[in-house]
């Protein structure tokens, strides 16, 4: 993987554009969000996962394991936290994530919270499974999890 930063405010990974950006601050922009809207919060953050993941798993080329294997590589890569493939079948897949930023950074929870990582995977299941796939944090660091696992199937 490459990282470019071209000196003019624009930095890349293979071309494509990203912005470095505190967890911090992605913490407190969800905590509004869901200040304002309670739970439908949690489906507008996977939304904005599931449009860069669209985008990030457009160019993978490979077999299906490979092509997973490589979104969670550049999920590390991009300090999305250490992702592992643990499961990839016909009938779904399960990732599980070590220090997710987003997790660390919301702070004790009652419910799953990184909500961006679970849309970035349904765009993945959906790539990888062949057909639309939803994705479930079935455990969450914020929560206490020694990981976020992330559960999916096809929809």
């Amino acid at each position: 993987m490459r990282v470019d930063n071209d000196g003019a405010g624009a930095v890349t990974l293979n071309g494509a554009r990203y912005l470095l950006i505190r967890p911090e601050t992605l913490a407190a922009l969800q905590k509004a969000v869901e200040s304002a809207l309670g739970p439908r919060a949690a489906e507008c953050l996977a939304a904005g996962g599931r449009a860069g993941g669209a985008r990030a798993t457009a160019g993978l080329e490979g077999t299906t394991e490979e092509r997973a294997r490589r979104l969670a590589a550049m999920g590390g890569a991009i300090g999305w936290g250490q992702f592992a493939l643990e499961r990839l079948a016909a009938d779904g897949m399960v990732v599980t994530v070590r220090r997710s930023p987003f997790a660390e950074a919301y702070g004790p929870s009652t419910a799953p919270v990184c909500h961006l990582t679970r849309g970035v995977l349904e765009s993945l299941a959906t790539v990888t499974l062949g057909r639309p796939a939803s994705v479930v944090e079935t455990g969450c660091a914020a929560m206490g999890a020694a990981e976020c696992r992330f559960e999916a199937r096809p929809a």
